[in-house]
């Protein structure tokens, strides 16, 4: 059966997350649906990572398998036809090797988080951000965030119901600056690593947005990080923010 990696666009907001559910909806039940449109039947896919419900995807990888061998465009078309009216896009489709997966395969994942800055409700950007009303210092944010940089133990900042097999991980970038735009002032944080803990770009995130107001220092950052207690750990933020942006592969697939 042929293989084919896709690349995915969504917006969360109507999902309860990627992962198909029985009673509620996911991106993946939407795309798995609108496959067996294409060839009636049970299909499976696997994505590189799982998000949660409200988290958006701009470069989410999917594969899937299929029977007849499709044009990667002609793919890609017919399933945006099916998707609709689904805030779900296929953007780009690939043939790939039968052991080729989105999963495993992937070397690194990228997230995006954004954080509007801005007393008025947001309106066009409402459920893509996450609004304070105050400002956030950008500096004392990002050297809160280069105390995280490396290989640790991570348990403060992942989820108590993680089912990842350890808390060690290693943070290749966190990266924090402001953008003006016309809505007004966003701080953006940019997260790149080989794989996450459950919760954990959230928690990295509601974390410094204490450090950025001013109720925490870089310092308590680091004691947080030293506890290794889930108790220790700054605000959870709220997934409307977060965006799963990019995925790498050795080979990449898409070009």
């Amino acid at each position: 059966m042929p293989r084919y990696a896709l690349q995915v666009e969504y917006h969360g907001a109507p999902f309860a997350g990627w992962q198909r559910q029985a009673d509620q909806p996911s991106v993946q039940g939407a795309i798995e649906a609108a496959l067996a449109k294409l060839e009636p039947r049970e299909h499976t896919i696997a994505a590189a990572g799982r998000t949660d419900a409200g988290v958006h995807g701009l470069a989410q990888v999917a594969h899937c398998d299929m029977e007849k061998d499709w044009d990667p465009f002609r793919l890609s078309e017919a399933l945006n036809f099916q998707l609709k009216p689904d805030p779900v896009a296929i953007v780009k489709a690939a043939k790939v090797d039968d052991d080729w997966h989105a999963r495993f395969s992937a070397t690194e994942r990228r997230y995006l988080f954004r954080i509007l800055m801005r007393r008025a409700p947001a309106t066009h950007e409402a459920g893509l951000v996450w609004q304070v009303k105050h400002d956030l210092d950008v500096t004392a944010m990002q050297a809160g965030a280069d105390r995280l940089l490396g290989n640790h133990d991570f348990t403060t900042f992942r989820s108590s119901i993680c089912q990842a097999a350890s808390p060690q991980k290693t943070l290749d970038e966190l990266r924090v600056e402001r953008v003006e735009t016309i809505g007004g002032p966003e701080i953006h944080f940019h997260v790149r690593a080989r794989s996450f803990l459950h919760n954990q770009v959230r928690s990295f995130v509601g974390t410094l947005e204490r450090v950025g107001a001013g109720a925490w220092t870089p310092d308590d950052v680091t004691a947080a990080l030293e506890a290794r207690d889930r108790a220790a750990c700054g605000p959870v933020c709220p997934p409307q923010g977060l965006y799963l942006a990019g995925v790498t592969y050795p080979d990449a697939p898409f070009t």
